[in-house]
This record gives structure tokens, sequence and C-alpha cells, in this order.
């Protein structure tokens, strides 16, 4: 029995060695589940390139936006386990099961987390047409304006969304919710002064910010952005516990084998380490981020906890 058991593993050794010797042969798709012009798309495209240069095979980013992110997630969820097929993973994918009454797979054991690279701060951005100048003068303004202020987001159930929530529970404020189709569209409305709040990762404001488009008043984060070093934490602006630093990564459907992964994984980390890469991020106004896949899984439990709260006391549901 026990020559039975050795030989079977030495047998899964060898294949799983082979495995990750021949893997990948072939081009890898790396599916975003969400349109050009975000910030899951921008990091998408920043690692897919660096992989492709490690593994000596293309990443192809393949946007699939929608529903959210899950339509994209259910298409990587539904792919092949060999690890030719890869979700862009982002906070996202620890609410969707919180949000989502019916999910087309299964959110919590869909997908095997392979590892992180990136993270931005999230920021609050008003229209140069609001009239505050820092996040004192907000909060007064939305106490004394109670759902007088619009706040855009990428969606229902979106971390800018979820985020706004967040503020509004921690500075007891009430702001009237505006969802669009997407970080990007919220964005350019912002700018144009269409919208008056956007609760937004830095990359999607940022050029309008450096322009002069919009005024930034906070970032939730425990620490000032480098890109953006004039700008206060929410904390040293008088509003606490509110810290939303959105973070990136990849992931694979269950079922990928062990030896793929840790390929994967390590690849990721590799480039996550790189000064250029790093160089690139911060360009962005993101930081390095690098986690692997213990501790991406554990990331993705502590999301689901802290948001459940956020999520069932504002009533979010979707169908």
């Amino acid at each position: 029995m026990l020559k039975h058991i050795a030989i079977v593993a030495t047998a899964l050794g060898l294949s799983f060695g082979a495995i990750a010797n021949t893997y990948p042969s072939k081009p890898i798709t790396l599916v975003v589940p969400f349109p050009p012009g975000g910030t899951v798309n921008l990091m998408g495209r920043l690692i897919a390139e660096r992989m492709g240069a490690i593994l000596g095979q293309s990443v192809i980013v393949d946007n699939r936006a929608g529903a959210g992110g899950t339509i994209g997630a259910a298409f990587a969820a539904k792919a092949p386990a060999d690890g030719y097929t890869l979700l862009m993973g982002s906070m996202g994918q620890a609410v969707q099961p919180l949000l989502y009454k019916k999910l087309p797979f299964d959110g919590n054991k869909a997908f095997t987390p392979v590892a992180t690279f990136a993270t931005v701060p999230n920021v609050l951005a008003v229209s140069m047409n609001t009239p505050v100048k820092n996040l004192a003068e907000f909060v007064s303004y939305a106490k004394a304006h109670p759902g007088g202020l619009n706040m855009a987001s990428a969606g229902v159930g979106s971390i800018n969304h979820l985020t706004g929530e967040m503020f509004e529970d921690r500075a007891n404020v009430q702001l009237t919710h505006i969802p669009y189709k997407g970080a990007s569209p919220a964005a350019t409305d912002l700018q144009a002064g269409q919208v008056n709040v956007l609760f937004a990762n830095l990359p999607n404001v940022l050029p309008f910010a450096k322009a002069g488009k919009i005024r930034l008043l906070g970032v939730a984060s425990e620490r000032r952005a480098l890109a953006i070093p004039d700008v206060p934490t929410f904390a040293e602006g008088g509003v606490k516990d509110v810290v939303v630093e959105s973070w990136y990564g990849l992931m694979a459907p269950t079922g990928t084998p062990p030896a793929v992964v840790k390929k994967l994984q390590d690849a990721i980390l590799t480039i996550a380490g790189e000064k250029e890469f790093v160089a690139h991020l911060a360009e962005q106004g993101a930081y390095p981020y690098p986690k692997n896949t213990s501790d991406f899984s554990k990331l993705m439990e502590a999301e689901a906890k802290r948001w459940a709260g956020i999520i069932s006391n504002a009533n979010i549901s979707m169908e």
C-alpha cells in the first residue's frame, strides 16, 4: 500500500514538473471584466506586457465588460482550468458574492487567487463648480444640504460606490448616488461639472486633477499618495476610519494545476519587484503590492468581512 502511494506521489510529482516545464506553450488570455479606460484595464495591460516577456508567450487582454464585472468573471470561471485563461482580479471579486443574489458562477469557489501586484489609493474628487475647497468644507456643505450633492460612481455596488457609502456613514452625510456604466464616463462627467462628487481610484482622475479640471479633497489611505503629496488623507481632514486602497492581481479558474499557479505567482511577484515596473505604477499613482497565493486568499476573506456590513447597512443588492 505504502509502495503504491509512493509510486502515485512520484508520478504526480513528475506530472506537475512536466506541466511547469512546458507551460506556457501558447498565448495566454487575460480577461479584464471591465471596459477600457478604467484602472482595472490599465493594470491588466501593464501586467500583461511584462508577463509576456517573462513567460515567453503573448498575454492577450480580453475586455469582457458588463454587469459589474460578473460577465467577464463568468467567462473566465467557465474556461478550461489549464492556465491559458486568467482573470484580472480586483476588490470587486471579494464583494460580488455579497452583492448578487445569483451569480453565473460560484463567487466563493470559482477562482484560485494567484498573486497581487499593485494597489492604488482611492480619492474624493469634486467638480470645479462644487463650492468647497477642502474636506472640512465638503462635510459641512453636505450636512447643510442633505442629498444636495450628486455622487457619481462606476455603477451600483462598484468599489467607488461602496467607498462613498462608507464615507457617508463615517462622516454622517447624505449624498445622492448617480451610477454610471464604468469609472471613465463618471470621471468625464465630473470634470464637465455634470456631477459634484466621485470617489475614484487615483489613476482614473489624476490626469483631470493635473490639468486643473477637478479638485481632489482627500485620500482614502493611511498615508498621503506620492503622486499628490499636497492632498491630505481623510483622517487628516477629520473623517476617520475610511481607508480604501484598491488592489489588483491575477486569478485562475479553480482546478488549475498547482505547478501552473506557482509559475504564474512567481512571475507576477518578480514583476512587482522590478524597478521599471514600479516606476510605471508610480506614474499612475499606484504602488507595488506583492502578495503570494496564500496571502491573496487571506486578503479576499478579509475584504469580504470588511464590506459585508457596509453593503448590508446600505441595503445594496443586485439581481
